[in-house]
């Protein structure tokens, strides 16, 4: 398939933003808890919260994840990213359209 890759890394992207959502609605919040709500394995909620951890949005504490002080920057860029990719995709849903 031409867009495996594509497929793949929006499932992990759209999972590293539930797992964000998550941190925000009840932060602080631990891997044990979004595991068992979001229903994912450890490893994968592990592995979403140490990308969000790097790249300046979440910090790990004592009693789970939080949102980083400083974090409206890095959430803005992501925001911006996001729309990028959702005009990106109507476009290729247009042309999809068309075929």
């Amino acid at each position: 398939m031409v867009l495996r890759k594509l497929k793949q890394e929006s499932e992990i992207a759209l999972r590293h933003l539930m797992v964000l959502h998550q941190v925000w609605k009840h932060q602080p919040i631990g891997i044990f808890k979004l595991s068992e709500v979001l229903g994912m394995p450890k490893h994968r909620i592990r592995y979403s919260l140490r990308v969000l951890e790097q790249s300046g949005i979440i910090e790990p504490t004592q009693y789970g994840a939080i949102i980083r002080e400083n974090a409206d920057r890095e959430i803005e860029k992501l925001k911006t990213e996001i729309l990028e990719i959702l005009r990106n995709t109507e476009e290729v849903k247009k042309m999809i359209e068309e075929l």
